[in-house]
C-alpha cells in the first residue's frame, strides 16, 4: 500500500431490489445495459487471474527454499524479512483476485506434496506461507476499507467466482480445454477454495469470519456458482449486495436460502423424518402399506432429494466436510434398500420381503438418532474430534484386516477343512477383541505346534499391538484437534454457510413439494420461456411457502434487523439498558469512527510522545515530502521499520542527486577522520587542506543524510 495515501477499490453499483424481470432477449443485462452478475468473474473479467496465479508461484518458489513449520513462518524475523515484503507486493496490485490466487497456489502446492514420501517438505511451507499472506492481505482490505462499502468489498474478495485461466492467452486456453479437465462453465469463489484446501489459519481469521456471519445471517446475499443443477432458473441472478429487509419486497422467497433460514428449515425437516421413522417402525405392518408409511416413503424420499441436490450444488468435497454428511448418506442407502424390498413385497404380495424391507429399515436407528445430537450439538468438542477419530478407527481396522487376513488363510490350509472359513473368523475377531479365548483353547486342531504358534502370534500382534496403536492414533487426533478447537469450530462454520446458500431452485420448495417441483417444473421448463418459468416458479414458491415467508419477513424486520438511525433491540440489549453497567459506554465510543479531523489529530506527534515509533510514523522523509503530500493515518503494519522499504529504494536508485549524497557522504567521513586526527597526536589522518576544508563544511553547510533529507534536531 502506497505511504502517502489510503487505497481504496471501487466496486460497481449494485442493481436496484425492486427492478423489474429483465427483458427476453437480454436475459443477463438490465435496463440500462449493465451487467447483472453473480457470484460469477463478470464484474471482475478483467482482473489478470492466469498471470497473478503464475506470480505469485514464482516469488513463492524463489523466496521459500527449505521446510519452515508455522511456528518458524510467523516469527518476527521471518515475518519483516519474508512474509512482509510479499504481503506488500501482492497488495499493491489493487486486485481483489490475489487472495483466490494465492489459495489456488496453495491446492498445488499441497497436490504436489502428496506425491512425496516426507510430509515435512518444502511444498508443506509453500502452501502454508500462501495461507498465512492470503490471510495478511485480507486483514489490510479490512482495515483500509471501513463500513458497509468494507463489508461488500470483502464479500467480493471472497464469494466473487474467478476461474484460474481468466484472461490467459487463447491458445493456453484452448490447450487447457483439450488436455486438462478444466472447464469454461465452473468458476470457484476463495471461500470453497479455501474449504477444500482446509484453510483452518484463514477460515478463522477475524476478517473472514466476519464475512461469513454476514452471509449466514442474511446481510450478504448473492447467487452462487453450481456444479449442476436440478431446477436451473438463472433468469435473474443476484448480485453480490448487501441486504436490508425494509428495502426487499415482503414475501421474498429468497430468504428461503439464507444459510441461517435454511438451517432451521432442515433442523424442522429432520425432526419430522426422525417422528415418522419412529412412528412407523412402532406402528410396523408387513401385510399391508399403511398411510403412515406412505407419508414416510414419500417424505423421506423428498429430503433424500434435498440432500442429493446438495451435492451437487458444490460437489462430493464439499458436502463430506460437514460433520454429519456421512450420516445422511447412510440413512439414503438403507432407505433405497428399504423401498426397494417394500416396494417388491407389495407388487409380489411376498410378506418375508416386507419383513426384510423392515429389518433394513432398523438399522436406520442408530444413524438417525446420533444425527440429531451432531445437528443441535454441532460446536461440541466431542463431535467435532468424533469425525476424524472415525475416519483414523476405520482405515487402521481396515489395514489391520487386510493384515490379518493370511492369518485365516494359514490357519484354513493347516486344518485342511476341519472347520469353516467363518467360525475361524468368529475365534479371530474375538482374540481380536479380547473377549473369548476359544480359538487359542481349539488351535492344536489345526497343528499341534504351529496352530497354537499362529494363534499366539496373532493374539499379540492383534489385541495387543493394534490396540496401541490405535489408541495412539485416536489420542493424537484428539489432542491436535483439542488444541485448534476453535478454528475448527470456525471452519465447520465456513463449511455450514457456504453449503446454505443456494441457487437451484428445487432448493426453494421444502420435502415433500420438491418431488412435485421436479417432476412438474422440470419439464415446464422445455415448453416456456425462461420469463414465464421465473414467474411460475416464483408464483408457486410463494404460494407454496405462504407461512413461512411471513414469519421470516416479520421475524427480520422485527427482531433480526436493528433499525434505521436506532440500536437493535432484544432482550440482550433490553437487559443491557436497564442493567447497572458502563458496559455501553465503554462499547459505545467504538461504535463510530472518529472523524477526518479527530484522527490527523491523533497521528500528529507532541513534545510528551517521544518514542521511536510513534516518531517514525510522523516523520516524512523530505520537507518538499511534508508540503506535496497528504498525510496518513499510520496504521498497525507501519509499527516495525516504518518507511524503510521506500527509503532503500529511493537510497539504491539511480536518480539525479544521487552524486549529491555521495559528496555529502564523503564531506562527512573527512569531518569524522580530522576530527580522529585531534584525539590521536603525532598522527595525521588527513592533509591540513583537507582539515581546512572540512572546518569551513562544519561552519557554513548542513551535512544531509544518505537517505536524501537534512538531518532533524531537536528543535524539530
Amino acid at each position: 500500500m502506497s505511504s502517502s495515501r489510503q487505497r481504496r477499490i471501487v466496486l460497481p453499483a449494485p442493481p436496484d431490489e425492486r427492478r423489474p424481470l429483465l427483458s427476453r432477449l437480454y436475459t443477463d443485462h438490465g435496463e440500462d445495459g449493465d451487467r447483472i452478475y453473480s457470484c460469477r468473474s463478470d464484474p471482475h473479467s478483467h482482473l489478470p487471474v492466469y498471470t497473478t496465479i503464475h506470480r505469485i508461484r514464482r516469488d513463492i518458489v524463489s523466496v521459500v527454499e527449505d521446510y519452515l513449520s508455522l511456528q518458524q513462518l510467523t516469527d518476527v524475523r521471518i515475518n519483516v524479512t519474508v512474509v512482509r515484503p510479499l504481503v506488500d507486493k501482492f497488495y499493491e496490485l489493487d486486485d481483489i483476485s490475489v487472495v483466490y490466487c494465492l489459495l489456488v497456489n496453495r491446492a498445488n502446492f499441497l497436490a504436489e506434496q502428496v506425491h512425496l514420501t516426507n510430509r515435512q517438505n518444502v511444498n508443506w511451507t509453500r502452501a502454508t506461507l500462501c495461507e498465512l499472506i492470503a490471510t495478511r492481505i485480507l486483514r489490510r482490505f479490512s482495515e483500509d476499507h471501513l463500513g458497509n462499502d468494507g463489508l461488500l468489498l470483502l464479500a467480493h474478495v471472497l464469494v466473487a467466482g474467478f476461474e484460474p485461466f481468466q484472461n490467459a492467452p487463447e491458445h493456453i486456453r484452448e490447450q487447457a480445454s483439450h488436455n486438462t479437465s478444466w472447464s469454461y462453465q465452473r468458476t470457484l469463489p476463495s471461500l470453497e477454495v479455501a474449504i477444500l484446501t482446509e484453510s483452518k489459519h484463514f477460515l478463522s481469521s477475524t476478517t473472514c469470519q466476519k464475512v461469513v456471519n454476514a452471509i449466514y445471517e442474511g446481510r450478504i446475499v448473492y447467487t452462487p456458482s453450481t456444479i449442476w443443477d436440478i431446477i436451473p432458473d438463472h433468469y435473474k441472478l443476484r448480485p453480490i449486495s448487501l441486504y436490508d429487509p425494509r428495502d426487499s419486497p415482503l414475501l421474498n422467497q429468497y430468504r428461503l436460502i439464507v444459510p441461517r433460514t435454511r438451517n432451521i428449515l432442515e433442523s424442522i425437516q429432520f425432526a419430522i423424518l426422525l417422528a415418522l421413522y419412529v412412528s412407523v417402525m412402532i406402528a410396523r405392518d408387513k401385510w399391508e402399506f399403511t398411510w403412515l408409511e406412505a407419508t414416510f416413503a414419500v417424505y423421506a424420499f423428498g429430503w433424500g432429494l434435498d440432500q442429493f441436490a446438495t451435492i451437487l450444488q458444490h460437489g462430493w468435497s464439499v458436502y463430506t466436510q460437514n460433520l454429519w454428511s456421512f450420516l445422511d448418506v447412510a440413512f439414503i442407502i438403507i432407505y433405497v434398500v428399504y423401498l426397494m424390498l417394500r416396494v417388491h413385497g407389495w407388487q409380489a404380495h411376498d410378506v418375508s420381503s416386507a419383513e426384510q424391507a423392515f429389518d433394513v429399515l432398523a438399522l436406520s436407528a442408530p444413524v438417525v438418532i446420533p444425527r440429531l445430537a451432531f445437528s443441535v450439538l454441532s460446536d461440541n468438542l466431542m463431535f467435532l474430534s468424533l469425525r476424524s477419530m472415525m475416519a483414523d478407527f476405520f482405515a487402521l481396522t481396515a489395514l489391520s484386516a487386510w493384515c490379518f487376513f493370511g492369518f485365516l488363510l494359514s490357519l484354513l490350509w493347516l486344518g485342511e477343512g476341519a472347520h469353516p472359513p467363518v467360525t475361524i473368523s468368529k475365534w479371530m475377531i474375538y482374540i481380536w477383541f479380547g473377549l473369548d479365548g476359544t480359538g487359542i483353547q481349539r488351535s492344536s486342531e489345526f497343528h499341534q505346534i504351529l496352530g497354537p504358534s499362529i494363534m499366539v502370534a496373532f493374539a499379540f500382534l492383534g489385541n495387543t499391538l493394534f490396540l496401541t496403536i490405535l489408541v495412539s492414533m485416536l489420542s493424537n487426533t484428539f489432542s491436535n484437534i483439542s488444541a485448534n478447537a476453535v478454528a475448527e469450530m470456525q471452519f465447520r462454520k465456513a463449511v455450514l454457510t457456504l453449503e446454505g446458500v443456494k441457487a437451484d431452485a428445487v432448493f426453494a420448495y421444502q420435502p415433500p413439494f420438491n418431488i412435485l417441483a421436479v417432476f412438474v417444473l422440470l419439464p415446464l421448463k422445455f415448453v416456456v420461456s425462461p420469463r414465464w418459468f421465473h414467474k411460475i416458479h416464483v408464483a408457486t414458491v410463494k404460494t407454496i411457502n405462504l407461512p413461512v415467508l411471513l414469519i421470516i419477513a416479520i421475524a427480520e424486520r422485527r427482531l433480526l434487523w436493528p433499525p434505521r438511525g436506532g440500536s437493535q433491540r432484544s432482550p440482550k440489549s433490553l437487559w443491557r439498558k436497564w442493567n447497572i453497567s458502563a458496559q455501553n459506554n465503554l462499547r459505545a465510543v467504538f461504535e463510530l469512527p472518529p472523524p477526518e479531523d479527530v484522527a490527523q489529530d491523533i497521528s500528529v506527534d507532541d513534545g510528551m510522545t517521544r518514542h521511536l515509533i510513534r516518531r517514525q510514523f510522523t516523520r516524512q522523509n523530505t520537507n518538499d515530502f511534508k508540503n506535496n503530500t497528504p498525510s496518513r493515518t499510520p496504521s498497525r503494519r507501519d509499527s516495525t521499520f516504518p518507511g524503510i522499504g521506500k527509503r532503500l529504494r529511493g537510497s539504491f536508485t539511480e536518480t539525479d542527486d544521487f552524486s549529491g549524497r555521495l559528496d555529502a557522504m564523503e564531506k562527512t567521513m573527512a569531518r569524522l577522520e580530522a576530527k580522529i586526527s585531534k584525539l590521536l597526536p603525532g598522527e595525521s589522518v588527513v592533509d591540513d587542506d583537507e582539515s581546512q576544508a572540512v572546518e569551513d563544511e562544519e561552519e557554513g553547510i548542513t551535512t544531509e543524510s544518505s537517505y536524501g533529507g537534512p538531518t532533524q534536531t531537536n528543535d524539530d
